[in-house]
């Protein structure tokens, strides 16, 4: 094996291990927060709030416009805010479709007198042909086909976002991460997406279908995942052999 071929097969080797060496005789280790988005939208100082006080309002009225007074507006709204998305899926489709043709054809041609050309050229022909029936021609084609989806799916969940950067429209781009490690398994829930300020709830809440371009993903990574996962040696040879 040439040097080239060799480092190739253990880049290779290195980048299959890297994703499942992280969890070999130990827990799956958790994404460090400070490399998350989330973390430099919070750390972001964000534009200073001015509010405009009346003179006959002092600073201790309950009635204050800034966001820290009791019936303020709470609501994520700067970079660095956090919000809470509610994703409660719950999608059904059922698709049956069923065709079905058929065709039978049959023509027949035939020539016993035509201005006595027959009965000259039939002394040619083979024995038993006859210009009675010159062309006889017949098909016959049968199609059918059936198919059925069906398909269910229902999902529960509830994660919290961060406000990753405000959009020139006022449109909020948020991202939200989530993990729970049970024993040697990680559980996994990624969302993000762009949100409307008027969508999100008085509670700081906002759903799913509220979200455009919306990315959802639940899973998880560890031994059991690994287990029910083909080896990358199988899923190479899948991609490749062409039978």
């Amino acid at each position: 094996m040439s040097k080239r071929k060799l480092s190739l097969f253990l880049t290779a080797y290195g980048l299959a291990a890297c994703t499942t060496g992280d969890h070999i005789g130990k827990p799956p280790s958790f994404t460090p927060q400070m490399e998350s988005r989330e973390h430099s939208a919070m750390i972001y100082p964000g534009v200073p709030q001015t509010v405009e006080r009346s003179s006959l309002i002092d600073g201790s009225s309950l009635w204050r416009g800034d966001r820290k007074s009791l019936l303020g507006d709470r609501r994520a709204l700067q970079k660095g805010d956090i919000m809470t998305v509610v994703i409660e899926i719950d999608d059904k489709a059922e698709i049956s479709n069923s065709t079905s043709r058929s065709r039978d054809e049959s023509d027949a041609v035939g020539m016993p007198d035509f201005l006595g050309v027959p009965q000259r050229v039939i002394k040619q022909w083979p024995d038993g042909a006859s210009p009675a029936s010159a062309i006889d021609l017949s098909s016959k084609s049968k199609t059918k086909g059936d198919g059925s989806v069906k398909r269910k799916e229902k999902l529960t969940l509830r994660v919290a976002a961060t406000i990753v950067q405000v959009l020139p429209n006022g449109v909020l781009a948020i991202e939200g991460s989530q993990e729970v490690r049970v024993n040697f398994e990680m559980r996994e829930l990624l969302v993000n997406g762009y949100v409307r300020p008027e969508d999100i709830s008085r509670q700081n809440e906002i759903t799913y279908d509220k979200i455009a371009s919306a990315r959802i993903s639940y899973g998880g990574r560890g031994q059991i995942t690994d287990l029910q996962q083909p080896r990358y040696g199988r899923q190479i040879l899948d991609a490749v052999l062409p039978f």
